[in-house]
């Protein structure tokens, strides 16, 4: 008899475990739908390497080549930047492969220098003349990669609260991101992630917008709605994971980056320490241009778009003219007699 009971008490769990399971899987799928209906593809697409990638590019001119950061996508700069930026410039935002609706090659990793050349192969593919470089917080990281291994891809860097050193404690900081096992994060991907991600999403704007306040129209016009997807989760999770793998070794090459680098720092940033991450950057780069900001917090762009804009510019200026200026032998002239 008790045999029986037990047997039907398991028999209840398992299903009750299933039918829980299975609304996740339900509410996840609709989530995803709802938030691709929200935001639209609005780019073009390119095969890179096995990367499908999402991008927009608007203007002509000296070209400029977002990166944006983890768990973000296009909008962060097409919401914000184009379209106040010069009309002299030649604008190309994309989505990180993973990120948005760019989709990561079979086997890929995440690692910075995967990322990094990902980014040489598509500036090669789009037959763009040395960018400058804008990349935020992670896509800082992966715009240093860029300058450290592939210098003669860019003109320039200009990076907006910058992930630049591998600190201590990382993998508690990122919380429930750091998965480590890539089945345990396909399976959180499509279960509980998404739903726990829309019903926490607020406080996680909050936090990243800190102390400013995120805008009303984050979700839609920046494209919020997106990283409530599984494939984006499983992307921003392996980003985290893969930090870790090469970040020590990149910052310990930042003292040979030789064109022209400028960092935009806000000093009340709660989610990257400008202590860590910002003010030892001066002593790495030679002729950094450093600006930090009292007040200001992880997300520049959408606080303070005027004086992104305005260091954007002065640095495109350094960059694209140091690629203009005669060399020393250029105005050499042949002596006579």
């Amino acid at each position: 008899m008790l045999f029986s009971i037990l047997s039907w008490l398991l028999a209840v769990f398992f299903l009750l475990a299933v039918l829980g399971i299975a609304s996740l899987v339900l509410a996840t799928q609709w989530i995803a739908a709802k938030a691709e209906r929200l935001v639209p593809p609005v780019g073009k697409f390119i095969e890179i390497d096995g990367n499908r990638v999402h991008y927009v590019d608007v203007g002509e001119g000296r070209p400029i080549v977002f990166l944006h950061g983890l768990g973000a996508q296009l909008h962060h700069f097409r919401s914000t930047l184009f379209g106040r930026l010069d009309p002299g410039y030649r604008l190309i935002a994309l989505d990180r492969p993973g990120s948005g609706y760019s989709v990561r090659a079979s086997g890929a990793t995440g690692r910075l220098p995967e990322q990094a050349e990902i980014v040489r192969r598509f500036i090669e593919t789009m037959r763009l003349e040395k960018p400058l470089v804008v990349g935020h917080s992670l896509g800082g990281a992966i715009a240093l990669t860029l300058a450290v291994e592939h210098p003669e891809a860019i003109s320039g860097i200009a990076l907006l609260a910058p992930l630049t050193h591998l600190e201590d404690g990382a993998r508690e900081k990122f919380g429930p991101l750091y998965i480590p096992s890539r089945l345990l994060r396909r399976v959180m991907a499509h279960t509980m992630a998404i739903p726990t991600g829309l019903r926490y999403a607020r406080p996680t704007m909050e936090f990243i917008f800190a102390p400013q306040v995120p805008p009303a129209d984050y979700m839609v016009a920046a494209g919020g709605w997106l990283g409530l997807r599984p494939a984006h989760f499983y992307a921003t999770s392996s980003d985290v994971v893969a930090i870790e793998r090469d970040l020590g070794r990149i910052e310990g090459r930042y003292g040979e980056i030789a064109m022209p680098a400028g960092i935009l720092f806000g000093a009340a940033d709660r989610v990257i320490d400008i202590s860590i991450h910002g003010e030892p950057m001066q002593d790495k780069i030679e002729g950094l241009d450093f600006e930090a900001v009292d007040g200001l917090g992880h997300m520049p762009q959408f606080v303070e778009p005027e004086r992104v804009i305005a260091f954007i510019e002065r640095i495109a200026a350094r960059a694209f003219s140091a690629r203009t200026s005669p060399r020393p032998h250029d105005n050499f002239t042949e002596p006579f007699g």
